[in-house]
């Protein structure tokens, strides 16, 4: 069974993508009501049995919602999130309890690799963000016949990229990276100072200059095409599709010319992508991806 990916939606109305491996289906966010992901999900080539656990990045709204929680329960679907986040969750969320109560809550810590099956493993990074914390998270797969492997970063929401984050990241095979503004843009909007500052901040949102060097920077440290680029979370009021994909075609076209460049929208799923898998020994994953993974019981969905 091929492993495939795609976005369901991204934007500041709301954020999820999917993840399938082997049998195992994976929603990152799940910040779309359940309605809508359902239709979403079928667009894609799926349906609300394929999902098998649902995994945050963050506590913004646009990353959860609380029907779609209720949904999990009703689905008996785990819910991953960090230990922040439950706690935060469980005073101010009437669905997150029921989760709770019915033993479909598990949590991750940052850099700390977890074991989702046997051949997948996700490590998540924190990354600056002004919703603390906030993650990203990097895949890592095999093929249970072959051995061969794949790995997928993915990073929605970050201000800057620390040094944990590109470390973390190195030599994945496929990248979906948050695209957010256009400086110029974003300073000329009408937008109040005090939110123009916030997204220009530390903690805010990547520019699409910044996003660009990133993967420059992923690009220049590796030996192997990138497969392919998602970019995600595009401000409809302080960006364009044009000017995002120009700034990363700036990049690809001369260090990774044949990476399929794919930029997602608040409204529809994006092309769902088949990952390829390499020989298990070239490139290997970073080394926290490659140390010891404590495999957790599966909670009910996730077996």
């Amino acid at each position: 069974m091929p492993v495939q990916f795609t976005t369901l939606g991204s934007g500041s109305s709301g954020n999820a993508a999917f993840l399938s491996a082997n049998g195992f289906g994976l929603l990152i966010d799940c910040g779309l009501g359940p309605r809508v992901l359902s239709d979403r999900l079928a667009a894609a080539g799926a349906r609300w049995p394929n999902v098998s656990a649902v995994i945050l990045t963050h506590l913004h709204g646009d990353h959860w919602k609380g029907l779609t929680l209720q949904q999990l329960q009703r689905l008996h679907v785990p819910l991953i999130v960090h230990p922040t986040h439950a706690a935060w969750l469980a005073e101010r969320s009437l669905e997150f309890p029921g989760l709770q109560k019915a033993g479909l809550v598990r949590t991750y810590r940052d850099g700390e690799p977890l074991a989702l099956t046997p051949q997948l493993h996700c490590l998540p990074v924190r990354v600056p963000h002004d919703s603390d914390p906030t993650f990203a998270f990097r895949f890592d797969g095999t093929d249970p016949d072959t051995g061969h492997a794949w790995s997928l970063g993915y990073a929605s929401d970050l201000g800057h990229v620390p040094k944990s984050l590109a470390t973390a990241f190195r030599a994945v095979d496929v990248l979906a990276l948050e695209f957010n503004h256009d400086v110029e843009l974003q300073r000329r909007s009408r937008r109040t100072q005090q939110l123009i500052a916030r997204v220009l901040g530390t903690h805010g949102h990547l520019s699409n200059v910044q996003a660009a060097e990133f993967v420059q920077e992923l690009l220049l440290n590796r030996t192997t095409p990138l497969q392919a680029l998602f970019q995600l979370h595009l401000s409809r009021e302080c960006n364009t599709a044009p000017l995002a994909q120009a700034a990363a075609q700036l990049v690809l076209a001369d260090l990774s010319p044949t990476t399929q460049l794919i930029t997602a929208t608040q409204d529809r799923p994006t092309p769902t992508i088949v990952v390829k898998c390499r020989p298990a020994e070239a490139p290997a994953p970073p080394l926290s991806a490659r140390s010891r993974v404590p495999f957790q019981p599966c909670l009910p969905g996730m077996a």
